[in-house]
């Protein structure tokens, strides 16, 4: 679900890393929000970053 239908940004894997140097896995989840956009000429629930959303890909519907 973590992954926007526009650009594809989805979840990333790595390293937490403690002030001891320790190392542990984790995810850096992408900021997704459901909204509701124009896709192929017709109204759409759809996930989309709020990076899409504020640059202007997604066309939101009223």
């Amino acid at each position: 679900m973590a992954k926007c239908d526009f650009c594809g940004k989805g979840v990333t894997f790595g390293c937490k890393v403690s002030h001891s140097m320790r190392h542990s896995n984790r995810a850096w989840k992408p900021n997704i929000k459901r909204v509701k956009a124009i896709v192929d000429g017709s109204p759409k629930r759809v996930y989309a970053c709020t990076r899409c959303l504020r640059s202007g890909k997604v066309t939101r519907a009223v």
